[in-house]
């Protein structure tokens, strides 16, 4: 029987309700986060604002979440999950309820931009990610991407929900309802579930069961040097971490330019908002194949390479969107975009445990996903300034596949080995 399994408490080893809980904040906050698509040209409607400044919104919430995430790593390391889960989630609900009353950019850009940014970085998948590392090793790239399926899923199942919501009641209401959702579960599980990790159960011999075997750590070809965890000053010095900055600096941009920017580009073609939004949904269920298949391989085969086969697809997508514009373009785009959406959320946390270990993977994962979403972000709020200047948004495609192929490089050249802790300066 795995190790993972056994508890004296209870036949389910408590790694896996933190898994479910996981998903299910996952789930519904998704669904918020990518609704925003929905809303893009309905909110242009009402207001007569162009792509740019309703992106400079977006662009502001993700900077402000991208901030929000190591400041975010530090308390969890620190405090654990509940707490920051459930202030968190206060900011994020208020932010999102309070939109539903807006009447001039100003206060959407407070609304979406600052107050619900707060609170994206505690409910996010980065801290999901760190939060389930700790409960499990052998299994643990599976693990985290169980409980980050529940992105893609309610990305697939809440999108269409909310476009018909748009089309029917309008934005204001789907915004309010989307609030107040997210804080009754959030709050909930937070409050009955999330545990910071084993040794808060006070359960000493499940936590040695369950991390024991990490100890025993080989060299993985480094001669010599101190094998101990890591802090994010410490990762800060190596040539890998660097390297994996460039990596998902590119990753986001590509990830946020698409989510924000796709209902709008197609529907600029002729398709309906309805069959847009299913685009947009089934490129969540995409990225749930392309997770679970993506966890399992980094437990066989190690993390970099399926991160740099990523970059190698989105290349090639790119490519496809700027030479084709038509229905069943537009769906292969999606779908396949869609398959390497969240592939790097589960990759990455493993990755840097395996580059600097366990104990600090909440700071340094939040200082990643901090790069990760300022420059998804930077790049919404390009897509829209480049299509207000030339009337669409090929030149923003052009770039992001040059963009894609420099990530493939930055991938393969990351070392994928355990790094000693960098000798003191002299």
């Amino acid at each position: 029987m795995s190790k993972e399994k056994i508890s004296h408490n209870s036949k389910i080893f408590y790694g896996w309700y933190i898994v479910a809980a996981a998903f299910i904040i996952l789930f519904f906050n998704s669904g918020a986060r990518f609704s925003f698509g929905v809303m893009f040209k309905p909110m242009i409607a009402e207001f007569g604002w162009n792509r740019g400044l309703i992106s400079s919104a977006f662009f502001l919430n993700m900077a402000v979440f991208a901030i929000s995430l190591t400041v975010v790593g530090r308390l969890y390391d620190r405090y654990g999950p509940k707490w920051v889960i459930i202030v968190s989630s206060v900011f994020l609900s208020i932010g999102y309820m309070s939109i539903s009353l807006i009447s001039s950019f100003w206060q959407f850009f407070i609304s979406y931009g600052f107050l619900s940014a707060i609170g994206l970085g505690g409910t996010s998948v980065t801290l999901m990610a760190a939060i389930t590392s700790k409960w499990f090793y052998r299994r643990r790239g599976l693990a985290i991407s169980l409980a980050l399926s529940g992105s893609c899923l309610g990305q697939f199942v809440l999108v269409p929900v909310f476009t018909q919501l748009v089309l029917r009641h309008g934005w204001r209401s789907s915004y309010f309802s989307i609030g107040l959702i997210m804080l009754a579960v959030n709050v909930t599980l937070a409050l009955s579930v999330m545990k910071k990790d084993p040794a808060e159960r006070n359960n000493i011999s499940e936590r040695h069961k369950n991390l024991s075997e990490a100890k025993p750590q080989k060299n993985l070809g480094t001669p010599g040097g101190d094998l101990r965890d890591l802090g994010l000053k410490e990762a800060m010095r190596t040539y890998s971490f660097w390297m994996f900055v460039i990596v998902m600096f590119i990753c986001g941009s590509g990830d946020f330019f698409i989510v924000t920017h796709l209902i709008p580009f197609v529907t600029d073609f002729g398709i309906s908002a309805t069959t847009a939004g299913n685009m947009l949904a089934w490129f969540g269920l995409m990225s749930l194949a392309g997770m679970l298949l993506a966890g399992p391989a980094s437990d066989l085969i190690g993390n970099k390479m399926p991160i740099a086969v990523t970059f190698l697809i989105r290349l090639l997508l790119f490519v496809l969107i700027l030479n084709f514009q038509s229905r069943l373009a537009f769906y292969i785009f999606a779908l396949a975009f869609g398959s390497t959406f969240i592939v790097t959320a589960p990759l990455s946390t493993t990755l840097l445990g395996r580059l600097y270990g366990f104990s600090h993977v909440g700071l340094i994962s939040g200082f990643i996903g901090m790069i990760h979403h300022f420059g998804g972000g930077l790049w919404a709020y390009f897509g829209g300034l480049s299509f207000d200047a030339t009337g669409d948004y090929r030149l923003a495609f052009i770039l992001s596949a040059i963009m894609a192929f420099i990530a493939f490089l930055g991938s393969i050249l990351i070392k994928e080995k355990r790094h000693p802790a960098p000798l003191p300066k002299k």
